[in-house]
């Protein structure tokens, strides 16, 4: 008796609607970014310093709990504003690419990944705010509930870019064109 099995056509499962596939979009060429230098992407490089700063502030803050050491306080204070800077620099470069390419707004990954940058650069923002003048009164609970947040956030909204990038092939290194390839 023989017989038969269904595959994918695609090495990923098809998990609707919070991360959906596409089967073209797996073999075609891929929507190159509209920020790049010599076509190489400049988005997934800009977002490395501020998901470094941001998760560091969070072990900061996690260090004054420990330590009630001002140092801690301190650097967490500066990780904040620079994963802020940094964060704002990246999210131009990404809101970019979001505006002018069709794909990644027609793809659940591409919202997801935009709101939840989004709401985590307000709450950084406000962490900031929180701190400024009294660096070390106002981490303990809010600043670090808030790092705690703000660490969640970066890591649900890195899933959605790689889901952008990898199973949508959005802002890769691509010979197609910015609607559809």
């Amino acid at each position: 008796m023989e017989t038969t099995e269904t595959t994918s056509t695609t090495p990923f499962p098809n998990i609707p609607p919070v991360i959906e596939s596409n089967d073209s979009e797996y073999r075609d060429s891929g929507v190159p970014s509209t920020v790049a230098i010599a076509g190489h992407p400049l988005h997934p490089l800009s977002v490395i310093f501020p998901i470094a700063f941001l998760a560091a502030a969070l072990g900061s803050d996690f260090g004054y709990w420990l330590t009630r050491d001002f140092f801690w306080a301190r650097a967490s204070l500066w990780l904040i504003g620079l994963g802020l800077a940094g964060g704002i620099l990246a999210a131009i470069i990404g809101m970019s690419d979001f505006l002018q390419i069709e794909r990644v707004r027609k793809r659940s990954a591409g919202w997801a990944h935009l709101i939840l940058n989004v709401s985590l650069l307000v709450l950084t923002l406000i962490n900031f705010l929180l701190r400024w003048g009294d660096a070390e009164s106002r981490i303990l609970p809010w600043g670090l509930l808030i790092s705690l947040i703000v660490g969640t956030l970066v890591s649900l909204s890195g899933w959605f870019g790689a889901e952008l990038s990898y199973r949508h092939k959005i802002g890769v290194v691509g010979a197609g064109s910015r609607r559809y390839p």
